[in-house]
């Protein structure tokens, strides 16, 4: 069945950067459009970023120049690289893909940016 499982969130200080990862399973990863989102406690889960099948990229406005998304379909895998990190980019981080109508996410891993 389809898995997705993040890895790389941590406590780092503003400014810092950081990498995450989303291993997946159980399906075509090359084929699909993969997306990174977050939410911070008592806040509604926000997109962060999204990259096709073909690699053409989106990201929201708030982490624009910032964060880097990108894939190694020779590992089935999706990458978040941010830098310049903000406290208000503390939040829980979740991988999520369309797959077969059907959405998944994973157990999403934390970022914690704190002094």
């Amino acid at each position: 069945q389809v898995q997705l499982v993040e890895s790389g969130g941590d406590l780092v200080q503003p400014g810092g950067s950081l990498r995450l990862s989303c291993a997946a399973s159980g399906f075509s990863f090359s084929i699909y459009d993969m997306r990174w989102y977050r939410q911070a406690p008592g806040q509604p889960r926000e997109f962060v970023a999204s990259i096709s099948e073909t690699n053409r990229t989106n990201y929201a406005d708030s982490v624009k120049g910032r964060f880097t998304i990108s894939r190694d379909n020779s590992k089935d895998t999706l990458y978040l690289d941010m830098k310049n990190l903000l406290p208000r980019d503390s939040a829980t981080y979740y991988c999520y893909s369309f797959v077969t109508r059907t959405e998944y996410w994973g157990q999403g891993t934390q970022v914690t940016v704190s002094s």
